[in-house]
């Protein structure tokens, strides 16, 4: 096997692309897609976003210090490359694309309703890397559509029809071709 040195980047793809909701108003609230978005600790739940200063929900998440994750999919695929081109600046993507603001439990800013899973979260901290700026926060509260539970009441998020974000292009996840574990699992007889 031959291999090509190339240039130094980001090359840990596919990556969960997801719509984060924020703003504590109607007048405030935005959508921005991000797809630099990551599991950070288990106790406490954490995850990370990483933005770039310059976006129009930057100064929003920074301000208000909260913000909420919202799972996307297949059906949202079209939803989830609008709010990652347009600015929040110059529409209202809520009321575009007909997406429903709902109230969160725990934060002021909003869920995505047609979005099968949301995260709120609150800001800890804020690191200043480069080009992006990473808000590490606390997950607060989950919110599930129950179609994604099944009856073990255990989640099953293949059920939602996920979609991965690699070097610019959406790809629907594939088949199950494991389960964590299975490589060390004693065989039955």
């Amino acid at each position: 096997m031959t291999k090509k040195l190339w240039k130094a980047g980001t090359m840990l793809y596919p990556l969960p692309v997801v719509m984060v909701s924020c703003g504590t108003s109607n007048e405030e609230h935005n959508i921005i897609t991000i797809a630099w978005a990551g599991t950070v600790c288990t106790d406490p739940p954490m995850l990370s976003i990483s933005l770039r200063p310059s976006r129009y929900s930057y100064d929003i998440i920074k301000k208000n210090g909260e913000f909420v994750v919202n799972l996307t999919n297949q059906k949202l695929a079209f939803a989830t490359d609008f709010c990652g081109v347009k600015s929040g600046r110059d529409i209202n993507k809520f009321t575009h694309l007909k997406l429903t603001p709902a109230k969160a439990a725990y934060v002021a800013a909003p869920l995505i309703l047609e979005s099968p899973l949301n995260i709120e979260c609150r800001v800890k901290t804020i690191i200043s890397l480069g080009s992006h700026d990473m808000f590490l926060a606390e997950v607060l509260g989950v919110h599930v559509d129950k179609i994604l539970i099944n009856t073990n009441e255990a989640l099953n998020l293949r059920a939602m029809d996920p979609i991965c974000y690699s070097h610019g292009k959406y790809y629907v996840l594939g088949n199950q071709v494991g389960s964590f574990g299975y490589s060390v699992k004693k065989k039955k007889k």
